[in-house]
């Protein structure tokens, strides 16, 4: 319902719903999915850009895709069989997305440009405040200039899902005399519209799952690349090809087909798990497997011992590609072997000391993935924010519920992503559980302090001793703050699973109208 404004004050919805859902991506679309499944229609999904794909909307650089195994990165609602190759670009899962959103008649549930703004809980639901309605550009950037820039939303909901990803906020470094630089700077997931790379001068400043993409993909189009290089990669072949007509018309012509190749992929990642967590054998299996795609590809010892890492296989996330050694080596991207320090009188000042021209800088720098935006934004019934109750790290039961947040659900947040196997199987076991738990009815969800605190303990217990934390490098998946393992699960997939089931049971075992915690 809509309700006009008093005169001189800001345009005004209100919408009441049971269950409010924030993002349109993989997780938001998982979360709507599996309340359906349970026969609940009343909810609404706040997308805070124009259209839906989340991370997959937002990263449109040239030669972005995904790494893990297209089959698997698909729902396991919504398999997919005519995915184009082993490992999906990044404009198929958009069409994907859209194509599971019409398939499962979302888009009437999508409020889009609509961007969260606060959330808290006032005893009886959640109270939440959104920008609305179509002022924001397709990334949700705010437009200053639009007219409507202050209107907004009231929404009052039963339960609150957080799927805002974490990979949202880009990561950009502060580079003294960056003013002087006369062309454009900008981060990866910020790829300007219309850009023509064609025989320009391009710094990639970073060498991580985006850069080795990106640099080879630009070398393609006639730039002339210099990547900045703070720290090497460990980095695997990655084995992409077209899928052939004849796959395809398998896939398409049987669903025991898409299953049993789904199957097969998942029990590779589960595998892979060994060698990304410290086990000796495996670790050291895997790391001479990189070496070897080393040497093969860059002859040149100085190239190589500048591209090999100084740190444990698995401490970092392991990549893949079969283009970025092959670029490197036939100079087609010149490496600068340290980090892009300063910008001076318009020209790149490595950490080396060497200097640089260029025509643009791509940041591929990383996100600020610890530190999510939206936890400032959300105020539990103590009154501290998701943000103060996180200072010292995300922690969560079941990498889902939040001591001192009712009826909050948060997915893909603490431990709640892989560096072995499709992260979209968390999101479906979360979106699941999120789902039984709201059709429970009754008295709020709640869990106790005593229980964050043993799940935390879980989980410091499994990541002691592994790479993550004693690999001898700086990640993404380790708190700062804290120096704990917050992002990453650090076990395998059945084993999260083991954990949201443990969850369920014990909700399973109180009343449904009592509604209280699992200790």
């Amino acid at each position: 319902m809509k309700v006009r404004a008093a005169e001189g004050s800001s345009p005004r919805e209100e919408i009441r719903t049971r269950t409010v859902i924030v993002g349109a991506g993989f997780a938001g679309i998982a979360a709507a999915i599996a309340l359906k499944r349970a026969g609940d229609d009343d909810f609404a999904i706040l997308e805070r850009a124009a259209s839906a794909g989340g991370t997959w909307r937002d990263n449109r650089y040239p030669g972005v895709a995904c790494d893990v195994p297209a089959h698997l990165y698909a729902l396991e609602s919504h398999p997919w069989p005519d995915w184009s190759r082993t490992f999906a670009p990044g404009d198929e899962i958009r069409t994907y997305l859209d194509h599971v959103i019409d398939a499962e008649g979302l888009r009437r549930h999508i409020r889009f440009s609509h961007e969260l703004i606060d959330a808290h809980w006032d005893g009886d639901g959640w109270a939440i405040t959104a920008s609305s309605p179509a002022h924001t550009d397709h990334r949700g950037d705010e437009s200053a200039a639009s007219p409507q820039a202050h209107a907004h939303a009231a929404i009052r909901s039963e339960h609150l899902v957080i799927a805002c990803g974490r990979l949202t906020e880009p990561r950009t470094p502060q580079l003294p005399g960056v003013e002087t630089f006369d062309g454009p700077v900008f981060h990866s997931a910020r790829w300007p519209d219309h850009l023509d790379v064609a025989g320009r001068r391009i710094a990639v400043v970073g060498t991580g799952a985006s850069a080795v993409q990106l640099a080879p993909a630009l070398a393609r189009l006639g730039a002339a690349v210099t990547v900045f290089q703070r720290t090497p990669a460990w980095i695997m072949p990655r084995g992409d090809r077209e899928h052939t007509r004849a796959e395809r018309t398998a896939w398409r012509g049987s669903a025991g087909a898409l299953t049993e190749t789904r199957a097969e992929l998942y029990a590779e990642g589960e595998a892979r798990f060994a060698s990304r967590s410290g086990d000796a054998a495996a670790a050291e299996a895997a790391s001479r497997s990189a070496l070897a795609h080393l040497h093969a590809h860059v002859s040149d010892p100085h190239l190589r011992a500048a591209l090999t890492p100084d740190y444990a296989f698995g401490c970092k996330r392991v990549l893949l590609s079969d283009e970025f050694y092959p670029s490197i080596a036939d100079g087609a991207v010149r490496l600068e072997p340290s980090a892009l320090a300063a910008v001076d009188d318009g020209e790149l000042v490595a950490a080396s000391g060497e200097r640089h021209s260029a025509d643009a800088v791509v940041l591929a720098t990383g996100f600020h993935a610890t530190r999510q935006p939206y936890a400032s934004r959300i105020t539990g019934e103590h009154g501290s924010t998701l943000d103060e109750h996180w200072s010292g790290g995300f922690t969560a039961v079941a990498s889902t519920l939040v001591h001192g947040f009712p009826n909050l659900f948060v997915l893909g947040g603490p431990n709640a992503t892989l560096g072995h196997n499709s992260a979209v199987l968390l999101l479906e076991a979360q979106a699941a559980l999120t789902a039984e738990l709201v059709s429970r009815g009754g008295a709020p969800i709640r869990v106790s302090a005593a229980a964050e605190e043993e799940a935390a303990r879980e989980v410091d217990a499994l990541a002691a001793g592994t790479p993550w934390l004693t690999g001898g490098c700086r990640n993404w998946y380790v708190d700062e703050r804290s120096g704990r393992l917050t992002l990453i699960w650090p076990s395998t997939v059945s084993a999260f699973r083991e954990r949201l089931d443990r969850v369920r049971t014990a909700f399973s075992a109180v009343p449904a109208p009592s509604g209280t915690s699992p200790a």
